[in-house]
């Protein structure tokens, strides 16, 4: 993967505005549309500018991947804090689910790992590591619980949490408040409440 290494503050730069650019386009246009061409054309730069620091349409992808991965775990990290209150937590990780720009990021880049053995271990990687951090959060906060059970229990937590995004984001219908206060209960179940 591209990195900024040998850059100038300039040339680093501008890699990011080739990567804020892809970025857009893998949301608005989605990632079987991700070429290299329409990432030039849409920054505005000649073909081989682009390919100066991305040689690689696969180089491309893992720098948007690279990027995109960090930032979320970023976020999660902080958030999945053993000291935070568990509603807390449900709540703030519930918050991120109503941007239907992430999660349509996400589902393409969800899309793109069904594709590309390269986007899918990435992808994996990024989820073991959020399991990781869930397992540390019950581990903390639920010592008598097993590492089996903490395992389970995280992953399912994930699961019920990323698949809300769908209706959270309003992209697989509006959101009900009913349901939300199912989605909670259910949460707090599986993080020992």
């Amino acid at each position: 993967m591209s990195n900024t290494r040998g850059l100038s503050g300039k040339g680093a730069q501008r890699r990011e505005q080739l990567l804020n650019t892809a970025e857009e386009l893998l949301v608005t246009t989605g990632g079987s549309e991700l070429s290299m061409r329409a990432v030039a054309a849409a920054a505005g730069v000649r073909l081989g500018h682009l390919q100066h620091y991305f040689p690689t349409h696969a180089e491309l992808v893992g720098a948007v991947l690279e990027r995109v991965l960090g930032r979320s775990a970023e976020r999660l990290a902080p958030l999945l804090d053993p000291g935070r209150d568990e509603d807390d937590l449900i709540r703030a990780l519930l918050a991120e689910q109503q941007d239907a720009r992430l999660v349509r990021l996400f589902a393409e880049l969800w899309a793109l790992a069904a594709r590309d053995p390269s986007v899918a271990t990435a992808v994996q990687a990024f989820y073991t590591r959020y399991r990781d951090l869930v397992v540390c959060f019950l581990a903390e906060r639920r010592p008598a619980l097993g590492e089996d059970e903490r395992r389970a229990r995280a992953q399912v937590f994930i699961m019920l949490i990323e698949g809300a995004s769908l209706f959270r984001s309003g992209l697989a219908g509006a959101p009900e408040t009913s349901a939300d206060t199912e989605l909670l209960r259910t949460a707090r179940g599986l993080l020992g409440l």
